[in-house]
């Protein structure tokens, strides 16, 4: 095996975008992860393919970020932060002091210190997983083909970058259920519980340079309180691994939230050259549940009361979610934003910052959907502490679009269920419906948001969910039973028929959007 085991400290493992200003002739594709700091004001922006791989890394790197500005351990957390956002660049030299210290941790195949890996596997594991399984966009065992076809009999190595890629996949968004088994002391199983982000959408900050973006989506530390370094250990950092057995030491401040908070533990089995993974263990890192926060998720409330965070849907556009990040309490929904984006506007007097959503449309346990990314334009500049008046219009024009694509979903399912004389429910239509509005609706909502432009949003709103409808229903108008269902469903377009209301109750003033 290569003696470096695949440094990420040398190797060019990270994908990037590069900005205008450097020259064609010094843009690799890729950099290793002590030229990515070195380097970060000159990257627009990183270029990794895999959404949750991309969200997990980010967090990898938010922490380093803290660590090499020693914004961790700052008296004045926000006015040194703009020291370093003045200086234009990370500190080279303190960028090389920090990786020269752990210059041995950061070797995805070191026997000793693998990163983000826990080598105690090989002994505590009776059996391998596949590399098939390591790879989240291939099928494995007798699941269904997703991205690629590929058989356990016939495994294909995985490239060194991608395999990070995937591990940082496993450590935030694997699944709950079955596993390799584990045995430590006297205690042996073979399940495990959803990584910490399994099923949410993740929210992260934009900037004009990779530099930018770090230092926005830096969390602010808890306010009064002095972290001690030794005492909020990264993975990486640690000296003696953790004890799979208890939660006393995983999670004790916010770089540990950031980057230790996993309930899978993995360990790639690369091939002679390093170059390659040709297999992995996954198992359980942790037989209790850590405790679900994150500072990037919009937080919601459930009918028990219980917090949950917002689910990624691949079906949903994120202009959907833009009120809940600019407003702390938006207009038809109980939610609370992520804890990052105050600080992140803080650190820009000019609207430039962009919102980047990035996750897996799964479910609890085995099945992924189809991965999530998105980003904005511009929109931090509107958050209600720069401009109040303007992110409540922001929330009232996404409440419009809201209101017309659920009155569009009724109509078209209670006209359905009348024409074919069925219960109301999910129906030709009704997905017909929702597959042309919600993508029109996104167009007219970033419309009138560029131009500044809220006056009459409903009535645009609902000339669109109109013409749909008609659309849809246009195939049955032709019977006599189709023409009847057809109109006598309309009047849910326009909020439904009036409920009987009690003698003296105030009828609504003409033309009134209910």
């Amino acid at each position: 095996m290569s003696t470096d085991r695949y440094d990420l400290l040398t190797e060019r493992a990270f994908p990037v975008r590069w900005a205008e200003s450097v020259p064609p002739g010094d843009r690799p594709e890729a950099v290793s992860l002590r030229e990515l700091f070195l380097r970060a004001h000159q990257i627009s922006a990183l270029a990794v393919s895999l959404p949750p791989a991309l969200s997990g890394l980010y967090r990898v790197l938010y922490a380093l970020a803290a660590r090499i500005t020693q914004l961790d351990t700052a008296d004045d957390w926000h006015e040194e932060r703009f020291a370093v956002l003045d200086a234009g660049a990370f500190d080279a030299e303190r960028v090389d002091a920090y990786f020269d210290a752990f210059a041995d941790r950061f070797r995805l195949y070191d026997p000793v210190h693998p990163f983000l890996q826990d080598p105690r596997l090989t002994s505590q594991c009776d059996k391998t997983a596949g590399i098939n399984k390591l790879v989240t966009t291939r099928p494995s065992g007798s699941n269904h083909a997703w991205f690629e076809h590929t058989a356990d009999a016939r495994p294909v190595a995985l490239a060194s970058a991608q395999a990070l890629e995937h591990l940082l996949v496993w450590r935030y968004y694997g699944p709950s259920g079955r596993c390799s088994t584990r045995t430590v002391g006297n205690t042996k199983e073979a399940n495990c519980v959803a990584g910490p982000l399994r099923t949410a959408l993740s929210y992260h900050p934009l900037g004009a340079t990779l530099f930018e973006t770090l230092l926005a989506g830096l969390p602010e530390p808890e306010r009064g309180r002095r972290y001690v370094r030794e005492a909020d250990p990264c993975p990486w950092e640690r000296h003696e691994p953790t004890d799979p057995l208890t939660l006393k030491g995983v999670v004790t401040g916010p770089m540990s939230k950031l980057v230790g908070h996993n309930q899978h533990a993995l360990l790639l089995v690369p091939d002679d050259a390093g170059a390659h993974a040709v297999d992995a263990y996954i198992t359980w890192a942790y037989r209790e549940r850590i405790a679900r926060t994150d500072d990037f998720v919009i937080w919601q409330t459930s009918q028990a009361g219980n917090p949950y965070a917002r689910y990624a849907d691949c079906r949903r556009g994120l202009w959907r979610d833009l009120d809940a990040l600019l407003l702390s309490d938006p207009p038809g929904v109980d939610s609370r934003r992520p804890e990052v984006f105050p600080t992140a506007v803080d650190l820009f007097d000019h609207g430039t910052l962009r919102i980047q959503a990035l996750g897996i449309d799964q479910e609890g346990q085995a099945k992924d959907t189809q991965v999530v990314s998105s980003t904005t334009p511009p929109v931090l500049h509107l958050m209600e502490e720069r401009d109040e008046e303007q992110a409540r219009l922001v929330g009232q024009l996404r409440l419009a679009g809201e209101r017309y694509g659920q009155r569009l979903e009724r109509a078209a399912k209670h006209a359905w269920a009348q024409f074919a004389n069925t219960k109301i429910q999910d129906c030709a239509w009704s997905a017909a419906a929702a597959a042309r509005y919600w993508l029109e609706a996104e167009t007219e909502f970033w419309k009138r948001l560029g131009e500044g432009r809220f006056e009459g949003a409903a009535q645009a709103f609902r000339a669109r969910a109109e013409r749909i409808y008609d659309h849809i229903t246009e195939a049955a108008a032709g019977t006599a039973r189709g023409a009847r269902a057809r109109e006598s469903a309309r009047i849910e377009l326009y909020g439904g028929r009036p409920k009987k209301k009690a003698a003296g109750a105030q009828r609504p003033s003409v033309g009134e959007d209910r």
